[in-house]
């Protein structure tokens, strides 16, 4: 399986960031307009939890996950009357949509007819080699790819009994043995996930797969928990994993609302200088140098980001040692002294204002950026 990737575009790789290890190539897969893979920026992936029998709920949902940046999104078809859901959903939908089919090879088959732009498949549930079949078949017709995706607490029982349990081989197997069996049906538009809910076994998973494959891989913390604990296990894991050069496309899996899934996620690329839709805020931790309430002044800025759509690196420092010196590098930012603020942007100073106008000139100069022009504004007088 360790075949050229001949489709790989070598010039996007130009993008990805100096300071990270090179990044995996993988074969290109497309799924509906989009292109996974092949050196592309990774995917932002989240998964709708609406009724799945209700269009209007699931398709509201959509839009909403697409105005927070998120490329494609994956929706349960449980029983035919999802699949006929699915069939209206499709057609209105402003991203392309993933069927995440489990059990019964049928659906995955109804939801291919009913427009899905990939076929998600679970090798530890979806049954036996001919079914398989019958599901690559349908999808070649079509034009459509499968991900198949392994998560540790659903292994088949022959997996665990023949590996002792959960463990990266057993996981790892699973997945290119199903592998095998579309490979051997000519069938190679594939994306491969393995999941876990520990983000330490997770990261040797993806490390043994990349090293035995070159599809492109999903990558992502299975049941990582609620905002606060799910941001940093996928963190761990996801970070640790890109900044290796391994991921295509990624879910942060959280129990709450599928929306912060995709801010987490745009967060995380941002940290990682690979990708950036919206600013990034650094500022320095508080010290006995700190004049100035800058916990309050960090968190407003913070709040005020959220509508920005720039893709900034804010600075909010606490003093003259951790400004423009230590924060050369942001594009645009305040750092404070006694009751007052200096504006920077990349490193030169701009001027002074009061504390209590500094958030507002700050953002003067944000909705005055030009990234054409390669050069800050003026500030306001």
């Amino acid at each position: 399986m360790n075949r050229s990737s001949e489709n790989v575009t070598a010039a996007r790789q130009d993008a990805w960031p100096a300071y990270l290890s090179p990044r995996r190539l993988s074969r290109l897969v497309r799924v509906g307009a989009l292109q996974l893979g092949g050196g592309r920026r990774p995917l932002v992936q989240s998964m709708n939890n609406a009724d799945p029998h209700d269009w209007q709920a699931n398709l509201k949902q959509i839009e909403q996950l697409a105005q927070a940046g998120c490329d494609l999104t994956r929706m349960t078809i449980p029983d035919p009357e999802a699949a006929r859901c699915l069939q209206k959903v499709v057609p209105l939908s402003p991203l392309p949509i993933v069927a995440d089919i489990h059990f019964d090879y049928r659906l995955a088959i109804a939801a291919v007819e009913a427009g899905a732009a990939k076929i998600r498949i679970n090798p530890g549930n979806i049954g036996g080699t001919d079914r398989v079949r019958q599901v690559a078949r349908t999808c070649k017709e079509h034009g459509v790819p499968i991900r198949v995706g392994v998560n540790s607490g659903s292994l088949s029982r022959s997996a665990l009994e023949k590996y002792g349990g959960v463990s990266v081989e057993a996981l790892v197997s699973s997945a290119l043995d199903t592998v095998a069996i579309l490979e051997a049906c000519d069938f190679h538009d594939l994306v491969i996930s393995l999941k876990a809910s520990d983000p330490a076994l997770t990261i040797a998973c993806y490390r043994e797969l990349a090293r035995r494959c070159d599809y492109p891989l999903h990558i992502g913390v299975t049941e990582a928990g609620t905002a606060r604990s799910g941001i940093l296990r996928s963190a761990a894991a996801l970070g640790t994993l890109l900044a290796e050069g391994i991921g295509d496309t990624l879910r942060i899996s959280l129990t709450d609302d599928p929306v912060k899934e995709v801010e987490a996620a745009w967060d995380l690329l941002s940290a990682l200088d690979i990708a950036r839709k919206r600013p990034v805020l650094i500022s320095c931790p508080t010290c006995g140098r700190t004049q100035v309430d800058l916990i309050s002044l960090a968190q407003e800025v913070e709040n005020r980001l959220k509508t920005v759509h720039k893709p900034l690196k804010i600075a909010v420092m606490g003093c003259i040692v951790n400004g423009p010196g230590e924060a050369k590098e942001a594009d645009l930012g305040i750092a404070g002294g006694k009751g007052e603020f200096l504006l920077f942007a990349r490193g030169k100073i701009l001027g002074k204002v009061a504390e209590s106008q500094a958030v507002d000139r700050l953002f003067e100069l944000i909705d005055n950026w030009s990234e054409a022009e390669q050069s800050p504004p003026h500030p306001a007088e």
